[in-house]
């Protein structure tokens, strides 16, 4: 089982760097990247934030993958 996320889309559609969400929730650009990739999970405060911060939910930006 995979996380997977939608989150290069949703911030794209905000209009935000990679660089703006970082420093918005407080992790590093490269941490950041990470996460967005999928080659890190991000601690549940940090994806709270995210949703907070790009206006939507937890589940419209992650999910499990079964595949």
């Amino acid at each position: 089982m995979a996380v997977k996320n939608n989150l290069r889309q949703i911030r794209k559609s905000a209009n935000l760097t990679q660089a703006n969400v970082a420093d918005a929730v407080g992790i590093s650009r490269q941490a950041y990247v990470n996460i967005e990739l999928g080659k890190s999970i991000p601690s549940t405060w940090t994806v709270l934030k995210l949703a907070s911060l790009l206006q939507t939910t937890v589940e419209a930006l992650f999910w499990l993958d079964d595949k």
